[in-house]
């Protein structure tokens, strides 16, 4: 069970719900997105950082994926 509540479809504003969607049909996992989308203020200014940071701009992407499960592990969070 998530520890930060998931924001469901019918509560997402329209631009989020069009990514959630194109995410989901692409097979892409939304949690994270649903996620932020609690604080929708920080959603956008921590998605003009973290998707140029994603694709591999900043860091390399393997290296921010590695990050990413170690700390999703160390939350006892199994992605």
């Amino acid at each position: 069970m998530p520890r930060v509540r998931l924001v469901p479809d019918q509560e997402l504003p329209p631009e989020t719900l069009q990514q959630v969607t194109a995410m989901e049909a692409a097979g892409q996992d939304t949690a994270l997105t649903r996620g932020l989308a609690n604080a929708p203020e920080f959603f956008k200014k921590s998605f003009s950082f973290y998707l140029p940071a994603r694709q591999g701009h900043s860091l390399d992407e393997a290296l921010i994926e590695l990050v990413r499960l170690k700390v999703a592990r160390l939350n006892d969070c199994f992605t």
